[in-house]
């Protein structure tokens, strides 16, 4: 089994997962109905979610108008134990399962997904082609592979320019979405034997931001969380004077202390031959 990234392995321990639950947003209605359009097997469906975390994608997946109905069984697999015990308390559905498992290594038997989704996850992955191969070996023939992934939007507030650069000094050279390491996937002797050339999608929009959100979703990232207490007391104290200064923030109500907080979801829909 492909060893999973040291920094992940200690970012999302014991005893960060909680906050990982409570702190990471959730995913837009209209990219899982964009998912659901581009699966192109009949229902009802089995979907394998890699690195399915606590469950935040799972349980809008399952609350989700245009999947509800529509999964018969899903396969979650998570290499971190803390991640799969907030799973199994926040995700109660008789038609979901979730288990130790890592991209190149998912113990699903040959051709039997129609979906394999993977969100906020899959730039952590070790070796794309492995990963290329076992998705092709467990989709069925017209199944597909999604990739989702939120971010902060830099160009959505200069705030949130200001807020990226601060957190992420601490990123210490690991693979971070950003930096589209994960691109190389497509690139890989196994992906174009076995799929289609990805489709993107991007969609920016504004979420509900607080002080408290926006510190417990820097917390939340695996490079902040391994910090010692004083390099994060430091973190905070300069997250805080950057929204004091409110360099281009747009309130919803400002008594309450409630403003936007701008976000893009990207979508990468791979079709298998």
């Amino acid at each position: 089994m492909t060893t999973v990234h040291k920094l992940a392995q200690v970012g999302f321990g014991t005893g960060t997962n909680e906050l990982y639950d409570r702190a990471r947003p959730s995913y837009p209605p209209a990219t899982l109905a964009h998912i659901r359009q581009s699966v192109r097997g009949s229902p009802p469906l089995n979907v394998v979610e890699l690195g399915s975390g606590t469950g935040i994608f799972t349980r809008a997946l399952l609350a989700h108008p245009d999947w509800a109905s529509s999964v018969k069984q899903l396969k979650a697999l998570e290499p971190s134990e803390g991640m799969r015990d907030v799973f199994t308390k926040t995700v109660g559905n008789e038609h979901v399962s979730v288990s130790d498992g890592t991209f190149d290594t998912t113990g699903v038997e040959d051709g039997w997904a129609d979906l394999v989704v993977i969100a906020q996850a899959f730039h952590w992955c070790p070796d794309y082609e492995k990963a290329s191969a076992e998705f092709g070996r467990i989709l069925k023939p017209d199944g597909i592979v999604a990739f989702i992934w939120n971010l902060e939007d830099r160009d959505g507030a200069a705030w949130v320019a200001q807020l990226r650069d601060r957190i992420e000094q601490h990123e210490n050279g690991t693979p971070q979405f950003r930096l589209n390491l994960w691109e190389a996937t497509f690139s890989t002797p196994s992906y174009q034997k076995f799929f289609e050339p990805p489709v993107r999608e991007r969609w920016s929009y504004a979420l509900q931001g607080t002080r408290d959100i926006v510190v417990n979703r820097a917390l939340s990232k695996s490079y902040i969380a391994v910090l010692p207490p004083d390099e994060k007391e430091k973190v905070v104290k300069d997250i805080e004077q950057i929204l004091e200064k409110k360099d281009g923030v747009k309130w919803e109500d400002q008594e309450k202390g409630i403003f936007e907080y701008p976000y893009s979801t990207l979508v990468v829909i791979s079709k298998r031959k």
